[in-house]
Formats: structure tokens, C-alpha cells, sequence
């Protein structure tokens, strides 16, 4: 018997609400989802990964992701124990552990993660002087995350780490640690010089010594000087003395070795 128009609107319809229904019964979890399941609104338990059924418009699913999570804490300004107001950026890493207590337990677990993170991160820093946030950023991400772990785990979640992203000061604060900076390198200079003098200091009183011991050693250096200078083609006055008569022998005798080196080179190339 051939069916009339009202009999096929009859039955597109009622497709129709067989896809419905089966929509809301059948849903997909994926293998790091979990799915609790609410019926009439009683927990009755965990569902998945795979295929889930439900009863269509009597039970209800809420899925929870168990990977790792990032909560991105608002920035805020935080007052230091030394009365430096700085502006603090963190991020919080989380891992949901247990999905019942993370549904049952607290509303919206991600919020109020962030909401924690933002109020122990201002705890902290207000505890601590501007020099011990700059120098010991690993210890204070590791006192954060034990404390946000430990209020966190009656809601079935892990916080893995916590990261201080950025820590802004003030203008005033970030000028004033430059001219500090600077006014350290010149010391360190300063410092570095005077001890090389000190060094040299040192070395020519032992010359000193050596040449007082030795007077030849010391008439034997004076003449080296006049020949380093004779080689440059400078002018030497010598006043009139046996001593200085035998210093202009000595500057004489060095010219006539310096002229006589590059012929004795140039005829031995030949």
C-alpha cells in the first residue's frame, strides 16, 4: 500500500527525533578525556575513554580534560617587603587527577586556580625584599607551587610547576639599578688599575734594589736606552764627562752595528 503525504511527514519527523535522541545518548570521549556522568542530577560515575551511552534527557555529561593545563595569572601589582612596587606576570600548570572531585568539589576548577594563584603570588612577593625576588626566582616559583598544590588537592587537581614570567619595575627603580651598575664597574676598575700599579710598584723597587747591588747592570741598561733611542734617530745632548765620553763611544760603536746589519743581510741574499 503506497504511502500518502502525511504518512511520509510522519515519518521524516520521526527520524528526525530518532537522531536527536541518538545525538544526546551516544557522544565520543576521547583518551585523555573522562566523562562524569549525572543522572537526574545523582553522580553515578566515570565514563570513558571510547564510546558512552546515555539515557537521552535523564542523564547528563560533563567532560574534564586530565592533560596539563596552563592558567595564564592576571598581572598585578605587588608592594615588596621593602616598599618597591613591582608588577608580577605568572602562569600556573595544572593536571587534573581525580575528575569527580574536580566537578563535585569546586565550580570552575580553572578559575579558581587562577584566582589563587593571583592572591599566593601577591602573598609571597609581599614577603620578600626586591634584591631575593631578582636572585631567587626557582626558590619562589617552588614555595608558590607547594602552596597552591596543597589547597588544590582536596579538588583532585596537581599543580606541576609555577613560573614567574615577567617581574616589571618602575622607571625611577630601573634607572637607579643602572647608575648602581655602572658605579660598580668603575669600581672594579678602579680596583683592577690600582693593583697593577701596586704590581709594577713592586717590580721596579726590586729593579731598584738589583741595580744598587750592581752598578754595572745599571750603566749596562742606561746605554740599552741610548741605543733604543739612537735607532729612532733622535737627538741626544751628553755633557762633557769621562763617563759621558764613554757613553758617546758606546752610541757610536751601536750605529755602526745597526748600518752594518742590513748590508751584511743584503749580501748574503746576493
Amino acid at each position: 500500500m503506497p504511502l500518502g503525504p502525511v504518512e511520509i511527514v510522519g515519518l521524516f519527523i520521526l527520524l528526525i527525533i530518532v537522531m536527536v535522541i541518538l545525538s544526546k545518548s551516544v557522544k565520543v570521549v576521547k583518551e585523555w578525556e573522562r566523562m562524569i556522568i549525572l543522572r537526574l542530577g545523582k553522580y553515578v560515575g566515570i565514563r570513558g575513554p571510547g564510546i558512552v551511552f546515555l539515557v537521552p534527557f535523564i542523564d547528563r555529561g560533563i567532560v574534564v580534560d586530565t592533560r596539563i593545563n596552563t592558567v595564564d595569572v592576571p598581572k598585578q601589582e605587588v608592594i615588596t617587603k621593602d616598599n618597591v612596587t613591582v608588577r608580577i606576570d605568572a602562569v600556573v600548570y595544572y593536571r587534573v587527577m581525580d575528575p569527580e572531585k574536580a566537578v563535585m568539589k569546586v565550580r570552575d576548577y580553572n578559575y579558581a586556580i587562577a584566582m589563587l594563584g593571583q592572591t599566593t603570588i601577591r602573598d609571597v612577593i609581599g614577603q620578600l625584599e626586591l634584591d631575593e625576588i631578582l636572585t631567587k626566582r626557582e626558590e619562589i616559583n617552588k614555595r608558590i607551587q607547594n602552596i597552591i598544590d596543597e589547597i588544590t588537592e582536596p579538588w583532585g587537581v596537581k599543580v606541576s610547576m609555577v613560573t614567574l614570567k615577567a617581574v616589571e619595575l618602575p622607571e625611577g627603580m630601573i634607572r637607579a639599578m643602572a647608575y648602581q651598575a655602572e658605579a660598580e664597574r668603575i669600581r672594579r676598575a678602579r680596583i683592577i688599575e690600582a693593583e697593577a700599579e701596586r704590581s709594577a710598584a713592586q717590580i721596579l723597587s726590586e729593579a731598584a734594589l738589583t741595580y744598587e747591588r750592581h752598578p754595572i747592570a745599571l750603566r749596562l741598561r742606561e746605554l740599552q736606552t741610548y741605543v733604543d733611542i739612537a735607532k729612532e734617530k733622535n737627538v741626544i745632548v751628553i755633557t762633557e764627562s769621562v763617563s759621558s765620553r764613554t757613553v758617546a763611544e758606546a752610541i757610536t760603536s751601536a750605529l755602526a752595528i745597526e748600518k752594518a746589519k742590513p748590508q751584511e743581510s743584503s749580501s748574503a741574499k746576493e
